[in-house]
């Protein structure tokens, strides 16, 4: 479960801003605050089914927008690669290096 909730709270950094406000804040309030489905609902007035319809629904949509756009794999390989240089290259550039990381 853990991994899971990481992978959609990863995702959710990527993609939050293809997604309404609604599923913004039930994701936020779901994975980040923790909250279980019942008090998700209770918190926006729904029903508990609701909550969890929507977030199914949405936690498909950001598995699509990774599988169509990689921003997350780039990431990750990216951070891979710098992790790789770091170790080679002399300090002198490693002020470069972190604002490769920084990007």
């Amino acid at each position: 479960m853990i991994e899971k909730t990481d992978k959609i709270i990863n995702l959710f950094d990527f993609y939050q801003n293809l997604l309404t406000e609604k599923q913004q804040n039930y994701i936020k309030s779901y994975y980040e605050d923790d909250l279980s489905l019942s008090e998700v609902a209770e918190k926006f007035e729904v029903s508990r089914n609701a909550v969890h319809d929507n977030l199914k629904r949405v936690e498909s949509m950001l598995n699509d927008y990774e599988d169509k756009l990689k921003l997350l794999e780039k990431h990750k390989k990216k951070i891979e690669l710098l992790g790789e240089l770091r170790k080679v290259i002399s300090e002198e550039y490693e002020g470069i290096l972190f604002d490769l990381e920084e990007l």
